[in-house]
């Protein structure tokens, strides 16, 4: 009987390790099931203002004593009127396709995107990327944005998140 008990106990305290482990597994999962455009640093858009880009029309730099994080990005802006504006709405502000290039995403890859290369569609920020090839935006464009929207939404819901190309 206590030869029962000893292996009962074991099995338990295997099983609360695996659960542990299972857990903590599945934390580090739901992390990686996003996709954004960063590097190590989790700065999001390269330091760029998410508000500038969408309610200014403009790439401005943010600056470090403006800044809030969310779902694992530390966003910058360029005063605490957009700080306050973010934190007020984030989903607003966040850029489609985790700040991917919306053209390569409608091709289904992803390019980091050249920050002062974006397009604001519908309330939304696109961003994009400019190499020695060409300048994206303007083959968006061209072949039609809406096309490229609809076939990009498409693409990002089932492409492999973590394939990604750096010009």
């Amino acid at each position: 009987m206590i030869m029962n008990a000893t292996i009962f106990t074991k099995s338990i305290k295997s099983l609360y390790i695996l659960t542990c482990f299972l857990f903590l597994g599945m934390g580090s999962l739901v992390a990686q099931s996003h996709s954004y455009s960063t590097d190590d640093s989790m700065i999001a858009l390269n330091g760029y203002s998410s508000v500038s880009y969408i309610d200014d029309g403009k790439a401005q730099l943010g600056k470090k004593e403006y800044k809030a994080t969310h779902d694992g990005l530390t966003y910058y802006f360029v005063n605490k009127r957009q700080l306050e504006m973010f934190k007020a709405n984030p989903a607003k502000y966040k850029p489609q396709y985790g700040g991917w290039c919306a053209f390569a995403v409608s091709l289904g890859g992803k390019f980091r995107p050249e920050p002062k290369s974006f397009r604001i569609v519908d309330g939304k920020l696109y961003m994009f990327t400019v190499n020695v090839e060409g300048d994206f935006v303007k083959v968006w464009e061209k072949e039609g944005k809406g096309k490229h929207i609809a076939q990009a939404n498409k693409n990002w819901r089932s492409m492999a998140k973590f394939k990604t190309f750096t010009p």
